[in-house]
């Protein structure tokens, strides 16, 4: 299937405070993936291992004090690298016209004061030049599952659920090849949870290629074509998520199913390590059985259409 976006060893770090002696946030680090259409990509981790911040990364969203290194492409008839694209091409060709982002809490990106129909109108107009908007704001409300009658309403007057819906017609409102949602589960109940991850495995079977990052393994488990595993910083395991899920090869992504209802409910002992202060070699070696027989430098090697980034694992 065609690559749509792809990294290559992508890295993000923050300076924080004035001095050179200042903390170093190391929130991504050497992360390699891509992107394709027609699949639903997956980024799992415990929460502040980075994802969000790789999700930033690739909207050109990052603050002043942000060093990238590394590159994120986004392919098509002209390439655009987003690390370094000037803001004018990211406003002009990618934020919403190339990839469309679902925000987590989608009801807080909305203004309040303006109905659903309104704002959705109005990125019709900015994004598609030309379209008819009513007609186009009627057609993406539906798309995402609800009536045309909730184009009059304000956002407190939406659920939570129907917010998520709201914030996914948003991002497909300039008709992006790329969806990012970024933790697009977050506060919701079961049901609602299941019916927004419902809705983004359909963008993906209808063409689009979907980057969900989120920590419900269980919502990854029902939809996810591809899934990447991240640990402070850095991806330590990758391939198809059906394989993965039957058949984790990294400690930690074993850990991680473990700690899920079916998997016994058994937490991974200690606590992940403050991305100002990783430890040399495998981060994840403090909280590891197999540590007594690890060595310190161990890369993401690729075995076929997986990757993982561990030395005991029987591949």
């Amino acid at each position: 299937m065609t690559v749509v976006l792809e990294a290559d060893r992508l890295s993000v770090r923050f300076r924080l405070g004035s001095s050179r002696r200042g903390s170093v946030v190391s929130a991504v680090s050497d992360v390699s993936f891509a992107l394709r259409a027609g699949r639903l990509f997956a980024l799992v981790g415990e929460s502040g291992c980075g994802k969000s911040v790789l999700a930033t990364t690739l909207m050109g969203l990052l603050p002043a004090n942000a060093d990238v290194r590394g590159a994120a492409w986004l392919r098509g008839e002209t390439d655009v690298e987003l690390t370094t694209a000037p803001e004018k091409v990211l406003r002009d060709r990618v934020r919403g016209r190339s990839i469309g982002l679902v925000p987590q809490s989608a009801a807080t990106y909305l203004t309040p004061v303006r109905t659903v129909g309104a704002q959705l109108r109005e990125a019709i107009s900015v994004l598609r030049p030309g379209t008819d908007a009513d007609a186009a704001s009627v057609a993406g409300i539906r798309r995402v599952g609800l009536a045309p009658s909730a184009l009059a309403k304000f956002p407190h007057e939406l659920s939570g659920g129907m917010a998520q819906r709201v914030g996914v017609a948003m991002a497909l409102a300039g008709e992006p090849k790329v969806i990012l949602a970024d933790e697009p589960t977050a506060g919701l109940d079961r049901d609602l949870v299941d019916l927004t991850v419902e809705l983004l495995a359909g963008l993906a079977a209808s063409g689009h290629a979907v980057l969900m990052v989120t920590h419900d393994l269980r919502a990854v488990r029902r939809v996810a074509d591809d899934l990447a595993v991240m640990y402070a910083s850095r991806l330590v395991e990758s391939g198809p998520a059906e394989e993965l899920f039957a058949r984790p090869w990294h400690p930690y992504t074993q850990g991680l199913l473990g700690a899920l209802p079916d998997g016994g409910f058994v937490p991974i002992p200690g606590e992940p390590p403050e991305l100002t202060d990783l430890p040399p070699g495998c981060a994840f070696r403090p909280r590891c059985p197999a540590t007594e027989h690890c060595t310190d430098t161990v890369e993401l090697s690729r075995h076929g259409e997986r990757a993982v980034a561990c030395r005991e694992v029987p591949v």
